[in-house]
């Protein structure tokens, strides 16, 4: 997944290692295939106090392909555009304004554009945040910071390993969820009210099965036209203002 990334890039081994030390976000960490030397062990080192660095062991022509100096020294990093939340900030944001959670997970969105136009429109409808995956997702890039035309500023995103057990984790708190499918019921008969979560899936596959196993109601749009899907940023759209058009009933 890292063609989509347009973070920040840090190169060389002292100026990622600061990175780490000085509690940048680090999304990717890219080392040379086989590099075991005594600044590389460090860095690794650093890079597994932080959970939600994936590290990729590639060969040096990929590095050489990723960097813009020339100078990497075998290691890469792509750090965050922006910070992430935890879970638990956007639990706290709705409690604060005394309203029952609302919450958007994605699975898998791989689309910078979408990302953003998904933040956006979490921001628009009242959302109190928006969940992405560790893995196989794209991250906060600038490019998803730009598409969210600033409600990446206000909207908090939290990335965690598990989509399942964060589910799970949300349930026990209240949240019930519907994701995205064109199987489902239509969404007008569906209730929508109180703590809710909306799960979208990813571009191509939609929404993994073990992840719709564990929704308790899958939610379909309705659709005339001669094809028969929606984009993942516009199903998100139309899901999110259906529980804003049920919530204000």
């Amino acid at each position: 997944m890292e063609e989509n990334f347009e973070s920040r890039i840090i190169e060389g081994r002292n100026a990622v290692l600061e990175a780490f030390r000085a509690g940048k976000t680090i999304d990717r960490l890219f080392v040379l295939d086989g590099c075991k030397d005594g600044p590389v062990q460090t860095i690794m080192r650093e890079a597994k106090k932080h959970k939600d660095t994936v590290v990729n062991f590639v060969k040096k022509e990929r590095l050489d392909q990723l960097s813009e100096t020339g100078k990497h020294q075998g290691v890469i990093a792509y750090a965050a555009s922006y910070e992430y939340a935890e879970v638990d900030d956007i639990l706290a944001k709705a409690a604060a304004k005394n309203e029952d959670p609302f919450v958007i997970i994605l699975d898998g969105i791989e689309d910078p554009h979408n990302l953003g136009a998904i933040i956006r429109t979490a921001n628009l409808a009242g959302a109190h945040g928006v969940i992405i995956p560790k893995h196989r997702a794209v991250g906060l890039t600038a490019t998803v910071a730009k598409a969210s035309a600033g409600a990446l500023n206000y909207t908090p995103v939290a990335k965690v390993t598990n989509i399942v057990k964060t589910i799970e984790e949300l349930k026990d708190k209240g949240l019930w969820f519907a994701c995205a499918d064109m199987g489902g019921t239509e969404m007008y008969k569906l209730n929508l009210k109180g703590p809710i979560g909306l799960v979208i899936g990813n571009e191509g596959s939609g929404v993994s099965r073990l992840v719709k196993e564990n929704c308790d109601m899958i939610a379909s749009i309705p659709m005339k036209g001669d094809i028969d899907s929606l984009n993942a940023s516009v199903a998100a759209g139309v899901l999110a203002f259906e529980v804003v058009r049920q919530r204000l009933g």
